[in-house]
């Protein structure tokens, strides 16, 4: 019997509608009750949980840990090792424009430094990061990658990603290529180790280094210290609204990270999906 050929696309399509429609509940609803950035941040955690419950459970008859989120030896090492990627890719993002006077900091008297925002934009901060890689790196990337292959999977999702950052403040096709290139380097990492600890400390290193470094965000203004990094560089370089990450500069970092990432150790973890073999589908 062959695998099922549509089976892996409609599962993928499945969880993102749910997720799509949950989300776009869920903004209202923070947006009120906590603010935008919380609006901004834990409505795709929640609803990234949901839908890929839902797809597990209806696909697979699995729980959502086995997407690569259980905590097993190693969960924690993985973790660090993606925290320190994302914050040492950021800092060599920033870190030249600074050095050569292309880019200063400036003080901004109206940014809210409070200990309470200093602790809890972090906590928003990661749970947003969490929530993009449970949807885009969980379930949805992961049956794609089972049913048609990793780099078909990796690819498709990859794009997937970036072209849901087309509508942010500021978005540029490089931006958005750029942004699809973190996708599919966040794949890898999933191809990697079997888990999505390594991705989520990726993402969540390099979100949480740019704001503090004074610089947008994928088209978001995030103030978490008393100053802002001024450009004296063309939006080539200085990625525009967007942030740095529509730059070209950004492009070579994630060359930069790709070779890291292929070198670096880490723990295998298991993701039930990557570790079971296809089903085969049922004879006509």
């Amino acid at each position: 019997m062959k695998p099922d050929p549509i089976r892996p696309l409609l599962g993928a399509a499945t969880c993102f509608i749910i997720y799509w429609v949950i989300w776009n509940l869920l903004i209202p609803l923070f947006r009120f009750t906590g603010g935008e950035m919380v609006a901004d941040t834990l409505p795709l955690l929640v609803a990234a949980a949901l839908a890929s419950v839902f797809g597990m459970m209806i696909f697979e008859s699995r729980s959502l840990a086995e997407t690569g989120l259980d905590w097993v030896s190693g969960s924690g090492r993985n973790l660090a090792t993606g925290v320190i990627f994302g914050v040492a890719g950021a800092v060599l993002l920033i870190a030249p424009f600074l050095l050569t006077g292309y880019a200063h900091f400036e003080h901004v008297a109206s940014a809210d430094t409070s200990w309470r925002a200093v602790l809890f934009l972090p906590f928003l901060l990661f749970c947003g990061a969490a929530g993009e890689e449970i949807i885009f790196r969980g379930f949805m990337l992961q049956y794609l990658m089972r049913g048609y292959g990793a780099w078909a999977g990796i690819l498709g999702i990859g794009t997937l990603f970036g072209l849901m950052h087309a509508g942010n403040p500021g978005a540029t096709t490089l931006g958005i290529v750029n942004t699809a290139g973190f996708g599919i380097l966040f794949g890898t990492a999933v191809l990697k180790t079997h888990d999505l600890w390594l991705p989520i400390g990726m993402h969540f290193g390099w979100n949480i280094t740019l704001p503090f470094l004074g610089v947008e965000l994928s088209g978001l203004t995030i103030r978490i210290t008393e100053y802002r990094l001024v450009w004296n560089a063309g939006d080539l370089w200085s990625g525009g609204k967007y942030g740095p990450e529509a730059s070209l500069v950004t492009t070579a970092v994630l060359v930069v990270l790709a070779l890291a990432l292929w070198k670096v150790p880490v723990r295998r973890g298991s993701a039930w999906l990557l570790d079971s073999p296809v089903p085969p589908s049922p004879e006509s």
